[in-house]
């Protein structure tokens, strides 16, 4: 199943401020900075990589949902319900 493209813009957005989240964490473990400080920045990244994942089932589960073939339909919701689970 392909992704439609303003999914793909949405999901690349959020990938690319994850990826600056990344390297800001990696210059905080560099600098010395506290644990605290960048265990707070490291959840920060998880929900938007999280975000991220979720927005590509949505996706998904919407072109599933169009689908006038039933069991085509059926077959596509249980695919995005496992790619769902293994992100919970």
């Amino acid at each position: 199943m392909q992704i439609e493209a303003e999914t793909v813009a949405d999901v690349t957005k959020r990938l690319r401020r994850a990826e600056g989240q990344i390297r800001g964490v990696i210059a905080m473990l560099e600098s010395g900075r506290d644990c605290s400080e960048i265990v707070t920045q490291l959840a920060a990244v998880s929900r938007a990589l999280d975000r991220a994942g979720f927005k590509v089932i949505a996706g998904g589960l919407q072109q599933c949902l169009e689908s006038d073939d039933a069991a085509e339909r059926t077959a596509n919701v249980a695919q995005m319900e496992k790619l769902f689970l293994s992100l919970a």
